[in-house]
């Protein structure tokens, strides 16, 4: 049997697509596992150890946020990082608590959601804004001079 992981990918092998979510990513290993674990499928049981080998390289993978990014650039599904940053820069070092639960990222670590980006522009706008009507009410009075 050929390795399925290398020929077709990991996001193929777990049937989910390259920006799936880390919850999305759980449920279909759950799901395929029980589906392929070698006591529990009816496939030739040399052919279930594979698969399921498979599966839990391609979750081991994809569940840790540092090891999904690199396979994602290597594989060509991302260019370049721009969600993740450096890890000795932002935060220090994760304890072995958070390490052990990988499916889910790091909260102190996520990309702006589009309302946060839209209250960020607001604010800048309003800030701006309140600035230009100071100026304008001190050149009004001639409290101003250019």
């Amino acid at each position: 049997m050929t390795d399925v992981s290398s020929s077709t990918g990991h996001y193929a092998l777990l049937q989910i697509s390259p920006w799936a979510s880390p919850q999305e990513i759980r449920r279909a290993y759950r799901e395929l596992s029980k589906l392929y674990h070698p006591d529990t499928t009816a496939l030739p049981a040399a052919d279930a150890v594979e698969k399921f080998q498979q599966l839990n390289d391609a979750y081991g993978t994809l569940s840790n946020p540092e090891r999904r990014l690199r396979y994602d650039l290597d594989h060509g599904y991302s260019k370049f990082s721009v969600i993740q940053v450096p890890m000795d820069l932002m935060r220090p070092q994760q304890s072995a608590t958070y390490a052990s639960r990988s499916a889910y990222l790091d909260p102190t670590d996520r990309p702006l959601s589009g309302g946060e980006l839209f209250a960020l522009c607001l604010l800048g706008a309003t800030f701006l804004g309140c600035l230009a009507l100071a100026i304008a009410i001190g050149l009004a009075r001639g409290e101003f001079s250019l």
